[in-house]
C-alpha cells in the first residue's frame, strides 16, 4: 500500500503478516479487546455463581441475589464482552486486512467511551438491587431508569463503531488499498455490522419507551408487543455473533494454514442469507404467545428459517473443507483424517477455533433447529433447554472462537509474547469441555422439564410438594461441576491474556522468523480474494455425513418425546 509521507508515521508494518497496521486503529483494537476481557471475567464469575446455585447440594445464593446475579451475567457475557470484542474485530477486518487508515479515529474513541459508560451504568443499576429483571427485562417487571439508559448508551456506542467500520470500507475503496473484492473475512464482518444496525435500531424502538415508562412518563407498554420488538434485538444480537464468529473461523484458518474458502462466491452467498433470514430465528422465543397468529409462527419457523440454516450448513462444510484442502496441499494427505491428525492442535488459536466449530454445529446448530420447530418448541420452551442451547452457540461457539483469535491478537496487535504457553495450550480444551458439559446437562434437564428461570428448581419451600425425575438432580449436579471446569478454563484465559498484555515480553520483529505464529503467506490469504476450488474432501464429507446422521436421530427422538405428550389431549 502506498502511504503519503504525511501519513507514513501513522503506520507500521507487521513482521508476521506483512500487512501495514494503522496505529490509531491498533489502539482502538487494544482498548476494545481489553475491556471485552474485563467484562468476560465479571460475567464468568457471575455465571459460576448461577451454576452453583442451581446445583441442589450447594444452592449458593438466596433468591434475591440469584436473580440479581443472573441479570448481571446475561448482560456482561451476552452483550458487553461479546460486542466490545466484535468492535475490535470490525476495526481489524477493515483497517488492518484492507491495509488502510481507519476512518475518524476520534469518533472511534467516542464510541468506546459511550460503550464503557453504558456498560458501567447498567452494572451499577443491577448491583444496586432494584433492576433484577434478567437479560430479557420483560415488562411489567420494572428496572431503574439508568439500567435502560446504560444499555441504550452502550448500543449507541456500538452503532457509532459500525459507522466507523463502514466509513473505513469507503476509504479503502477510494484509496484502492486492495484489489478486486474485499476479502471474505471483511465480508463476514460487514455482515455482522449490517445485522448490528438492525439489532440496535430494534433495541432503540423498545428500550427508549421502556425507560420512559420506568420514569413514569408513559403509562403502559403492551407485554406481547414488547416481546416481539425486544427479541428483534435480543436474538438478533446473537446473529451478530454468528456472523462474526464465522468470519473469525475463516480468518484463523487462513492465517495459520493458508486455507482459502472452497468457493468465495458460495460463502458470500451464505453470509447474505444471514442478513436476509437469520433474524427470523427470534420467533422461537414467541411460539407460545397467544396474541401472535399461527400463520406468522409457521412461516418463521419453517420455510424462512430453513434458509438461514442452509447458510450455516454451507459454512459448516466450507470451513473444515478449506482446512482439509490446505492440509492436503501441504502434504498431509494420508487417509481420510491424516490432515486432521496433523493439524496444529498445540496452537490454542487453532484448537479453540476447530473445537468451537464442532460444538457450535453438533450442540448449538442441531438443538437450535429442533427448538425452532413450532411443535417441538412446546415441550422445551421456558425450560433449561433454552439456556443450554445458547450456551452451545454463544459460549461454546462465539466465546471460544474469540478466545482463539485473541491468541493471535496479543502477539500481532499488542506485540507481546503469550505467557504461560503450556497453560495456553490446555485452556481451550478445559473451557470447551466445561461449556459443552453445561450445554448438554442443561438441555438434558430441560428435556425433563426443569424450569429455566426459577431460583429453587425443586420448590423446596412450596406449600405443595413437587419433584422432577431423579435424573434431573444428577444433571443439575453435573451442570455445577461443568460450570466449575468452564470457570477454571475461562479464568485461565483471563490470567494468560492479562499477564501477556501487561507483563509479557515484547515481541521483536525477529520473532517472526524464530518463533512464527502465522503460516507462510497467511496474512496475504486472509486479506485477499481467492477460492480453493475443490470438493475432493473425503474427511470433511465423512464428518458432514456423521453430522446429518446425528441431526436425523436427535430430531426423531424429540418427535418421539412429543408423541408421548399427545395422549394428554
Amino acid at each position: 500500500m502506498a502511504v503519503s509521507s504525511a501519513d507514513a508515521s501513522q503506520f507500521r508494518t507487521c513482521p508476521d503478516t506483512g500487512l501495514p497496521v494503522h496505529l490509531p486503529a491498533q489502539n482502538l483494537i487494544k482498548a476494545n479487546a481489553v475491556f471485552a476481557v474485563v467484562f468476560l471475567l465479571i460475567g464468568g464469575i457471575q455465571g459460576l455463581m448461577v451454576a452453583l446455585t442451581r446445583w441442589p447440594a450447594v444452592k449458593l445464593l438466596p433468591d434475591d441475589w440469584f436473580y440479581l446475579i443472573l441479570t448481571g451475567h446475561g448482560m456482561n457475557v451476552l452483550l458487553f464482552w461479546i460486542i466490545f470484542f466484535e468492535v475490535a474485530i470490525l476495526y481489524f477486518a477493515s483497517a488492518i486486512l484492507l491495509k488502510c487508515r481507519i476512518a475518524t479515529p476520534k469518533l472511534g474513541w467516542v464510541s468506546f467511551a459511550l460503550m464503557v459508560i453504558g456498560a458501567v451504568l447498567a452494572n451499577v443499576a443491577v448491583m444496586q438491587g432494584d433492576s433484577s429483571v434478567m437479560f430479557t427485562s420483560y415488562v411489567p417487571m420494572r428496572a431503574e431508569p439508568h439500567f435502560y439508559l446504560g444499555i441504550i448508551l452502550f448500543a449507541v456506542g456500538a452503532l457509532v463503531a459500525c459507522f466507523v467500520f463502514f466509513a473505513t470500507l469507503v476509504i479503502a475503496k477510494d484509496e484502492k488499498t486492495y484489489e478486486g473484492s474485499i476479502p471474505l473475512v471483511t465480508f463476514g464482518a460487514m455482515t455482522a455490522a449490517i445485522i448490528a444496525v438492525f439489532t440496535i435500531a430494534s433495541g432503540a424502538i423498545i428500550l427508549i419507551p421502556t425507560m420512559l415508562w420506568s420514569m413514569g412518563l408513559i403509562g403502559d407498554i403492551d407485554p406481547i408487543m414488547y416481546k416481539v420488538i425486544w427479541w428483534a434485538m435480543g436474538h438478533s444480537s446473537q446473529q451478530i455473533n454468528m456472523a462474526a464468529q464465522v468470519a473469525v473461523w475463516y480468518c484463523i484458518a487462513a492465517m495459520l494454514l493458508g486455507a482459502k474458502p472452497l468457493s468465495e462466491k458460495v460463502s458470500r452467498m451464505a453470509f447474505l442469507m444471514y442478513i436476509l433470514f437469520l433474524q427470523l430465528a427470534s420467533a422461537h422465543h414467541l411460539l407460545v404467545e397467544p396474541g401472535i397468529s399461527s400463520e406468522w409462527k409457521i412461516f418463521n419457523t419453517s420455510y424462512a428459517l430453513y434458509l438461514a440454516v442452509i447458510g450455516s450448513m454451507i459454512h459448516g462444510l466450507s470451513v473444515p473443507g478449506a482446512i482439509e484442502a490446505a492440509q492436503r496441499r501441504r502434504g498431509f494427505d494420508q487417509g481420510f483424517f491424516g490432515w486432521l491428525r496433523k493439524a496444529p492442535w498445540g496452537n490454542p488459536a487453532f484448537s479453540a477455533m476447530f473445537t468451537s466449530l464442532v460444538y457450535f454445529g453438533f450442540l448449538g446448530g442441531i438443538s437450535g433447529v429442533v427448538m425452532g420447530t413450532e411443535q417441538l418448541n412446546l415441550i422445551m420452551h421456558n425450560t433449561l433447554y433454552v439456556p443450554g442451547h445458547f450456551h452451545a452457540t454463544v459460549v461454546a461457539g462465539t466465546t471460544l472462537t474469540f478466545m482463539g483469535i485473541t491468541y493471535l491478537v496479543v502477539p500481532l496487535i499488542f506485540r507481546k509474547e503469550i505467557m504461560f504457553p503450556r497453560l495456553a495450550q490446555w485452556q481451550p480444551y478445559l473451557f470447551g469441555v466445561g461449556v459443552a458439559g453445561i450445554s448438554v446437562f442443561m438441555m438434558g434437564a430441560g428435556t425433563l422439564g426443569v424450569s429455566r428461570r426459577h431460583w429453587d428448581s425443586y420448590f423446596s419451600d412450596a406449600a405443595m410438594a413437587f419433584e422432577y425425575p431423579p435424573a434431573a438432580i444428577l444433571l443439575l449436579s453435573l451442570n455445577g461441576l461443568a460450570g466449575i471446569l468452564a470457570a477454571v478454563g475461562g479464568g485461565l484465559f483471563c490470567v494468560i491474556i492479562v499477564a501477556s498484555v501487561f507483563f509479557g515480553k515484547t515481541r521483536e520483529d525477529s520473532a517472526a522468523q524464530t518463533n512464527p505464529i502465522i503460516g507462510i503467506g497467511g496474512g496475504e490469504v486472509a486479506s485477499s480474494y481467492g477460492s480453493e476450488g475443490t470438493l475432493k474432501l473425503p474427511g470433511t464429507m465423512t464428518l458432514i455425513a456423521i453430522f446429518f446422521i446425528a441431526f436425523f436421530l436427535y430430531y426423531w427422538v424429540n418427535w418421539k418425546y412429543l408423541s408421548e405428550v399427545w395422549p394428554l389431549n
